[in-house]
């Protein structure tokens, strides 16, 4: 996950190539826990985009000190959608920062959707989840967060449109039927550090395969998440469970270097 990298000036959002916009919702509020930094303090409102390799917020106030939180699906577990009684539903869950990604450790998260569809997000995000996941080999820790080389232009991106060369899943929009506003997302040349819902190799646009590494030795678990371990091995969506995500917890063992933000300019 990386702090402030998703955004470019005037609140557009930022994507690779080759990634594509599946969800989009701009009524989200979201907080954090376990996070000490200013930029994690306090509620943010913001948009939100759920794309084949991320959940993307992007702040609505331009004076705070978080603008905008990437989080690749290799980086996120234990998450779960909450139905409460009283109040709005939400998704829960833990993301871990990248290496590079401008911030240190683990945070909880928390997403309420004010004005409905946390149910059809977090069932679709938990989806395209597992199958990034399925094509993400076991390593001790996520992929680097790389700035974008190069400058960035205005991307016209179909918004509930499989990706090309993509024939598989894809959900619905009738829960969030509007599409991100004209000259509100920018594209750069620059494919993504970490697997989609398609994969690495083989696709026009994907960055190539990681190194294989050797897995993290075996944990230890009691009866009940023997099973969530079992199911997390290809993939932490369950769908005799869809309100419950698991990921094999991952070891991180070293700091991640400096950030080093990228200077881009918007193109007249």
């Amino acid at each position: 996950m990386s702090l402030n990298t998703a955004h470019v000036q005037g609140g557009g959002c930022l994507i690779h190539a080759g990634e594509c916009i599946i969800l989009f919702t701009d009524a989200v509020t979201i907080d954090f826990h376990g996070q000490d930094g200013r930029a994690f303090h306090g509620s943010k409102v913001g948009k939100l985009f759920l794309t084949t390799h991320r959940l993307i917020f992007i702040n609505k106030s331009d004076k705070d000190d978080l603008l905008s939180f990437s989080m690749p699906f290799v980086t996120l577990k234990d998450v779960e959608l909450e139905q409460p009684v009283f109040g709005s539903n939400y998704i829960k869950g833990k993301i871990r920062a990248q290496p590079n990604g401008n911030w240190v450790g683990e945070a909880k998260f928390k997403l309420i959707f004010k004005k409905g569809g946390a149910i059809d997000f977090g069932q679709a995000m938990l989806r395209a989840a597992s199958m990034a996941n399925s094509n993400f080999p076991q390593m001790d820790n996520p992929p680097p967060y790389a700035p974008p080389e190069g400058p960035y232009y205005m991307a016209d991106v179909p918004y509930g449109v499989p990706p090309p060369g993509y024939y598989g899943w894809m959900p619905s929009t009738a829960a969030f039927p509007d599409a991100p506003p004209p000259q509100s997302v920018y594209r750069t040349d620059m494919p993504p550090p970490y697997p989609g819902i398609i994969g690495f190799t083989g696709n026009p646009g994907y960055a190539s395969a990681p190194p294989a590494q050797t897995a993290p030795p075996p944990q230890h678990f009691n009866g009940q998440d023997t099973k969530a371990a079992d199911a997390a091995q290809s993939a932490y969506f369950d769908p005799n469970r869809p309100q419950m995500a698991y990921v094999p917890p991952p070891s991180y063992y070293e700091l991640p270097p400096p950030y080093k933000e990228a200077e881009n300019k918007k193109n007249d």
